[in-house]
């Protein structure tokens, strides 16, 4: 028979196992819409830098960045919302807001210069602030950033991510792609 102080400890013990085992439950796979977004057209946001190109309008034609507020001042026409659109909406945007009394049929045309940082936290040789490249995935992102330190769960990372401007986190592999502005956490290993 157990005494109650040995009972008492293995108690605490057991409490204490199955606490530190939900706190690994916290984040679940990532959800289906979090991969749709990694095939979907590019959404703009702050911290993209356009190329853009107002035909035959060479004092228009600049390099603008996508602002904190989600915007571009845009000559003339002043602020453009630029957030959450695709490149083709943007222009489509553009166009008839010089349509409106400044140009009669302006060909505007945008390109990213480039794209939003993303970020690389956790168990990696140098974490932070990189430059993302469309196509990239968490491996390569996770190569720039001075690859795994010692300690890093090698298996899965966590992203966080804005998905149709909602914020979520989800587990994925390192061979899943990312998207700029994309948060990665390089977790410790267990064992």
């Amino acid at each position: 028979m157990l005494s109650a102080g040995i009972r008492g400890i293995m108690l605490l013990f057991v409490v204490a196992i199955a606490a530190a085992l939900s706190g690994c439950a916290t984040y679940r796979p990532a959800p289906e819409v979090f991969h749709e977004a990694t095939i979907q057209p590019y959404r703009l946001d702050s911290g993209d830098r356009l190329r853009i190109t107002v035909f035959e309008q060479q004092n228009l034609s600049n390099t603008y960045t996508v602002d904190q507020a989600g915007y571009i001042a845009f000559p003339l026409v002043g602020q453009v919302a630029a957030r959450g659109t695709t490149v083709p909406q943007l222009e489509g945007a553009i166009a008839r807001k010089l349509k409106q009394g400044y140009l009669r049929d302006p060909d505007v045309t945008v390109e990213i210069d480039r794209y939003r940082s993303i970020f690389v936290m956790g168990e990696v040789g140098q974490p932070g602030q990189y430059s993302y490249v469309p196509g990239m995935t968490v491996m390569n992102a996770i190569a720039a950033s001075g690859g795994f330190s010692t300690r890093a769960n090698q298996r899965d990372v966590d992203v966080t991510r804005n998905v149709n401007g909602n914020i979520m986190t989800g587990r994925v592999p390192i061979t899943d792609p990312i998207l700029g502005g994309d948060t990665i956490y390089v977790r410790e290993r267990l064992f």
